[in-house]
């Protein structure tokens, strides 16, 4: 068979990336721009300053990716970007690029969901087998998605409020941590005690959805009326806690839902599946259950263009093309893909 390579471009929120896919699960080349300092002092992304950062540095990563893959576009079977969901702004620019590009170089145009990239992120590390489940954590998006075959998704479970990276950058923020939260509340949390008692939020009896806006709002709680009496708290700990709270109900309903939706793989995707407490907790459950847990290496969790190649993969090899009318789309619905 003849090798199939996938230029992939990646601008949904603060990274500017860009990657050569060959036959979907190889990488060739993976470039990725992050602006986290430009954000770092206004504790968050700021939508306008990551869409001009895009626009400064996406001919170059393209440029950076296609040199380190040493090909030319001649050498492509299609173009792929990030379609949704995402900061409008910052998609723009990745999807005018690939269209660009498209139509220069007469290739292919395919769009991409940028969650399905996350979950097919892991099919750069080994063969995805269905049917399968995944749980997608991010600073945006909390869901179970239930994958029956390649290029099926069905979302079982979502987050009602906040998303679980979103809880982390709120709770670290309180704390005074640095943005982006979660790494900091991580390592706090592996030194803490989970000794302050924080609620979990399970929903009704059969649901597969989360809820971290409770959590949150108690952690900001307790620090509150710590202070008020003059009690100090250790941050160590509130890091355990509120940790402890989130894996443990991320991790009992994927049990379950893995459980009930016989699968044969368990993923774990997104830039919260970084977490080191997650990622061990998860790996002693699913061992107990015997079922298969893939765990994407820590570059391949935070955005990245090498994931949108793999999960474009699929869609050239269906034939499934998009028009030069693509456009940003910040509500793509995954199960429309």
């Amino acid at each position: 068979m003849e090798d199939k390579l996938i230029l992939a471009i990646e601008t949904s929120c603060d990274e500017t990336a860009a990657a050569v896919i060959k036959n979907g699960n190889e990488i060739v080349s993976n470039i990725v721009a992050s602006q986290i300092e430009s954000h770092k002092r206004f504790g968050g992304v700021v939508p306008e300053i990551a869409s001009r950062h895009h626009v400064e540095q996406v001919t170059l990563i393209i440029e950076e990716a296609m040199n380190e893959a040493n090909i030319t576009f001649s050498d492509l079977a299609a173009i792929a970007v990030t379609a949704g969901p995402g900061l409008v702004g910052a998609l723009l620019i990745g999807v005018n690029a690939a269209k660009a590009l498209a139509f220069a170089n007469d290739l292919p145009l395919i769009g991409v969901h940028h969650i399905a990239g996350h979950i097919y992120a892991n099919r750069l590390i080994t063969e995805l087998k269905f049917p399968l489940m995944a749980l997608v954590v991010s600073g945006g998006h909390t869901e179970l998605v239930y994958m029956k075959e390649d290029g099926s998704f069905e979302v079982i479970g979502e987050t009602r409020d906040d998303a679980v990276g979103e809880a982390y950058d709120k709770v670290a923020r309180t704390l005074k941590l640095p943005y982006p939260g979660g790494p900091y509340i991580d390592r706090l949390a592996d030194v803490g005690s989970p000794t302050i008692n924080l609620p979990r939020a399970w929903l009704e009896q059969d649901s597969y959805d989360f809820s971290f806006s409770g959590l949150k709002s108690a952690v900001i709680n307790t620090l509150h009326n710590a202070s008020q009496k003059g009690i100090e708290l250790s941050n160590e700990d509130l890091a355990a806690s509120f940790q402890e709270s989130v894996i443990e109900v991320l991790v009992e309903k994927s049990k379950r839902a893995a459980i009930e939706f016989e699968v044969k793989q368990f993923l774990l995707a997104g830039g919260v599946a970084a977490n080191k407490g997650l990622r061990n907790k998860l790996t002693k459950e699913f061992e107990q259950l015997g079922i298969e847990l893939v765990i994407p290496p820590l570059n391949l969790c935070t955005d990245n263009a090498a994931m949108i190649g793999a999960a474009a993969f699929v869609k050239l090899e269906k034939q499934h093309f998009a028009g030069y009318d693509l456009n940003g789309n910040p509500g793509l619905d995954l199960e429309k893909e």
